[in-house]
């Protein structure tokens, strides 16, 4: 049984320092220490994890005891705004999920004048974004994957089980405790994740482009599906190499994911097991609803299915008692004329998602790209996370 988090106070407009957003946590029970960070932790030089905007993660070793930590030094003003609630809201987060191994454990709190520091347990593998643009004989092997997406899955399973939603599962988010032997994963960043309220909408854009759901561009309620359909792109990367919606620029991607433009016809997808291929199906579908839960992702055939069995029995016989999604594709009844101004009001509303969004990074080429281009750019080029108010990309921020 998965347990449930403690009750918590959700802060919103009017509580406690006003709030920007709503979903967001104001209650912890860390103690935050003032003392200087550095009379209890060495920096270790060189020793970079990841780099954003506003933070940055170095490893460090606590001087008491010898253990190695990642230290996330977060700013507190983020382009003239306070975000020392944001902050808060991902110490809260971390705290509630202490019981679940799959997510990264916070061990102490630091403040100083202009920064706050997460001392995080030390993922020593680093992200899964390595393997996934390796070449084919260092990426992942499908049984990796499968153990892997278990992981993934019984993690975000515990975070839904209690109202928390991440918003932005990719690779860069997703770390492992050791890279030979390939070892357990762990989940981390949640600064855009928001605690769901059943009396509360909530509407935010925000997310990574390549695995942002189409209810967040379209700006409708978000919901623990939305952290599904990253899923499903994130199985589609760990298995391929690919990125299913990456465009020439981030309006190609957002029309890309409006449209559910995705191919399962690539090579990679082909020589897997076709069970792989229907679990993603089960995810990259429009409708929120139709989507498959964590809990029901992790009673697919494709995760139950045993190592020892044969390819040629995985192709026979892994899907023949699971039933496709649902398609979502625009129906052919509809007239010229709808499916005319169905695609017009959709490029508006992308386009202006894009200039909303326009904190993302761009492409550098603005030239249109051959095909050949967008296979090779389609295969390496991942986004960075974008919001409105805050703005973390890198590599991988703990």
């Amino acid at each position: 049984m998965i347990p449930e988090f403690p009750s918590r106070t959700i802060c919103s407009r009017g509580q406690e320092g006003v709030q920007n957003r709503s979903g967001l946590l104001c209650d912890i029970h860390s103690g935050i220490k003032r003392e200087m960070f550095t009379d209890y932790y060495t920096l270790i030089p060189g020793k970079e994890l990841g780099r954003g905007k506003f933070a940055v993660v170095k490893k460090c070793v606590e001087r008491n005891t010898g253990r190695e930590y990642a230290a996330k030094f977060m700013r507190k003003r983020r382009k003239g705004q306070d975000c020392r609630a944001e902050i808060i809201h991902e110490i809260a987060v971390l705290e509630q999920a202490s019981s679940c191994h799959r997510v990264i454990n916070l061990h102490e709190v630091y403040e100083m004048p202009s920064e706050m520091v997460l001392v995080l347990e030390f993922a020593a593998g680093g992200e899964i974004f390595n393997r996934c643009v390796a070449e084919r004989d260092e990426a992942f092997k499908e049984e990796d994957v499968k153990r892997l997406m278990r992981q993934i899955l019984e993690g975000v399973g515990f975070l839904h089980k209690n109202n928390v939603v991440h918003l932005d599962l990719k690779p860069q988010n997703i770390l492992l405790t050791s890279d030979d032997p390939l070892g357990d994963i762990k989940i981390v960043d949640f600064g855009l994740s928001r605690m769901m309220s059943s009396n509360q909408e909530i509407r935010e854009i925000m997310g990574t482009p390549e695995y942002v759901a189409p209810e967040v561009l379209n700006y409708e309620p978000i919901s623990t599906a939305t952290d599904m359909w990253s899923i499903g792109v994130l199985a589609y990367v760990m298995l391929t190499g690919m990125s299913p919606f990456l465009g020439a620029d981030k309006q190609e991607t957002f029309l890309n994911i409006s449209q559910i433009n995705v191919s399962y016809a690539e090579e990679e997808l082909e020589r897997l097991d076709k069970a792989a291929t229907h679990f993603i199906k089960s995810l990259l579908i429009k409708e929120p609803e139709d989507r498959a839960t964590a809990e029901e992702c992790l009673k697919h055939q494709w995760l139950l299915t045993q190592e020892t069995e044969s390819s040629e029995e995985k192709g026979k016989n892994t899907v023949s008692s699971i039933p496709e999604p649902v398609s979502t594709a625009v129906s052919t009844q509809h007239t010229d004329k709808d499916v005319e101004e169905e695609s017009r009001l959709k490029e508006e509303l992308i386009v202006m998602a894009a200039y909303t969004l326009g904190q993302c990074r761009q492409s550098s080429d603005k030239e249109s790209l051959t095909p050949e281009q967008k296979a090779i750019s389609k295969r390496f080029k991942f986004e960075e996370p974008f919001t409105g108010l805050q703005e973390v990309p890198g590599e991988f921020i703990y």
